[in-house]
């Protein structure tokens, strides 16, 4: 029976934990952007799915459809979030080990 190397497999423990660190920092930076209505709304989220920013066309604000308008966010932050869920699985999929992994929350589903 082969005896398991428990100092070696903490050190890969460790290195995959620094990996990981290094890529929610890089995500975190990065944003991407969706929109709804033709572009009337935009949004940015980042690689924490944090929404960092929504843009209200003027046209749509004078329009005076509250029920539009929300439906229109509603839509532009959710497919931003999927974007940036996206972006972040990508991410963790460059780091062997997780290749293929499916967790829940990130990519697909």
């Amino acid at each position: 029976m082969a005896e398991i190397d428990l100092s070696a497999l903490m050190q890969q423990a460790q290195e995959l934990q620094l990996r990981m660190k290094e890529m929610q920092e890089t995500a975190s930076a990065r944003t991407v952007e969706a929109q709804s209505g033709g572009g009337m709304v935009r949004v940015v989220v980042d690689g924490s799915l944090r929404l960092r920013k929504i843009e209200i066309d003027a046209a749509i604000v004078a329009a005076n459809d509250k029920s539009m308008l929300e439906d229109l966010i509603l839509v532009a932050v959710n497919d931003g979030m999927a974007r940036a869920q996206r972006m972040l699985a990508d991410e963790m999929g460059k780091l062997g080990p997780f290749q293929g992994l499916q967790i829940p929350g990130f990519g697909a589903e």
